[in-house]
């Protein structure tokens, strides 16, 4: 490596003038706990029900395509660290056509997951306010987290570490209570603690095949944003030493903190008997006897809500500058300056663009009959998040076969095999998306959009 390249990827500063203010200690919290959403803490009791102690399966087998995949995003950023978003090398490998379509469809899918999160927000405060109204919880909240991401990405990297250090504090808080009941063979409503409550009468499919099918579109949207850890590798002062180990460590995080707490759950409590609609770390901790476990959990699912939507802000916003870029014709764009930096190296204009587009849902709650709409277009854009995920494996191929390939780079693994793996595990997710009626009508809104927006896409850049 020339020293040159060694000069650029140490500077404080990336080529487009953003500021390196992540520290090493910041990215790897941020993957550690960027893969641990409220999806763990309150839909482990659901996904548990539906196919018992074989839901582990599904989370390791799940984790390792994620981690392949992560692999591949690793590959290309490793190659050029000054990416900030692992979109440009779709619209490098794949043409400008996928490249836009990507673009736009991950900030809208980004956003539509800031809406949910901001929405769930306000839910958990109203457990200890109940009189206090939504829609001004959300503002506040938007307000506070647009507030920290504006200030400098130091700032940023810090309130995240501490978020991401509640919720692994709560996993490993449920896993040594886990081990403490059975290794006290500790009496519970159900029985007693012990490992036989997952081994005894084990089944893979307790419940047919259709129920442990369906498991794996609910915990490949638990590990959804897990790429975002390559997307803050970027404004690290070493990106080429923080990103391999921020990634190496992705299946250790999946053991100890997905399976592990299922685990414990499972070996606690008899999985049949588990309630499907309350979070299963409130039952636990009930069970030692913490009479505050409720609240305790809401403060830990508050503070995942308040985390993922600080992430998807920081997310939002750089998308959204990237997007300006690269669209410098576009009079919406110009008005607004969106392809500008704030004096700090942040692209603060975009981020509060961004934060106006996610207030919206503060009102769309309001209105009746709209509500409905919305929970349906936030389930069509995880259908969209699987087909930006495709293409990402497509574009790392091409990158493969390209000029531009790095031998002695962060390669990923046997990639002529994992890569086409990967791609057909998620087409297979996509699928599952058909099988609940839940999803269903979001699949099939999926399914229109990138069919749709992929011909309007390729067609504006072919001609």
């Amino acid at each position: 490596m020339s020293q040159k390249q060694h000069h650029k990827e140490d500077d404080s500063q990336t080529e487009n003038g953003m500021v390196r203010g992540l520290q090493n200690r910041h990215v790897q919290l941020i993957a550690i706990a960027g893969t641990i959403g409220t999806g763990l803490f309150l839909g482990a009791g659901r996904s548990i029900s539906l196919t018992g102690p074989s839901i582990v399966f599904v989370y390791l087998l799940t984790g390792v395509f994620m981690y392949f995949m992560m692999r591949a995003i690793g590959e290309m950023l490793y190659m050029d660290p000054n990416q900030h978003t692992f979109i440009n090398f779709i619209t490098k490998y794949l043409g400008k056509g996928w490249g836009f379509f990507s673009g736009w469809s991950y900030w809208v899918s980004l956003i539509f997951l800031g809406m949910a999160e901001i929405t769930a927000v306000a839910t958990y405060v109203q457990y200890w306010f109940p009189h206090w109204p939504a829609w001004e919880i959300q503002l506040v909240f938007l307000l506070i987290l647009s507030s920290v991401n504006l200030i400098a990405v130091k700032i940023f990297g810090e309130v995240e570490f501490w978020f991401g250090m509640i919720k692994i504090i709560t996993i490993l808080a449920l896993i040594a209570t886990g081990i403490f009941m059975v290794a006290t063979d500790f009496k519970t409503p159900a029985g007693h603690a012990s490992l036989a409550n997952i081994t005894q009468g084990f089944q893979m499919f307790p419940k047919g095949w259709v129920s442990f099918v369906m498991t794996f579109q609910m915990v490949f949207f638990a590990y959804q944003a897990i790429e975002f850890v390559g997307v803050t590798t970027s404004e690290t002062a070493n990106p080429r030493k923080v990103l391999p180990k921020a990634i190496k460590e992705i299946p250790v995080r999946i053991v100890i903190f997905y399976v592990g707490a299922l685990i414990a759950i499972m070996a606690i409590f008899p999985w049949q008997q588990l309630p499907v609609n309350e979070s299963p770390f409130v039952t636990v901790f009930q069970m030692v006897g913490i009479k505050w476990a409720a609240a305790f959990i809401n403060f830990v699912v508050l503070t995942a809500a308040a985390s993922s939507l600080n992430s998807t802000l920081y997310s939002t916003g750089r998308h959204l500058f990237q997007l300006a870029k690269e669209t410098p014709n576009s009079k919406v764009m110009k008005t607004l300056k969106l392809d500008t930096l704030s004096r700090t190296g942040i692209p603060a204009r975009a981020i509060i663009a961004s934060a106006v587009v996610v207030c919206i849902s503060a009102f769309i709650n309001i209105l009746p009959g709209v509500s409905d709409a919305f929970s349906l277009i936030t389930a069509s854009s995880s259908g969209v998040y699987i087909a930006i995920y495709v293409l990402i494996m497509i574009a790392h191929w091409r990158y493969r076969q390209s000029k531009e390939f790095l031998p002695d780079g962060f390669l990923m693994p046997a990639y002529k095999i994992l890569n086409p793996l990967t791609i057909a595990f998620f087409l297979f997710v996509f699928v599952c998306l058909f099988l609940q009626q839940s999803t269903y009508i979001g699949a099939i809104g999926a399914t229109i959009w990138v069919i749709l927006f992929g011909i309007y896409s390729n067609w504006k850049h072919n001609n």
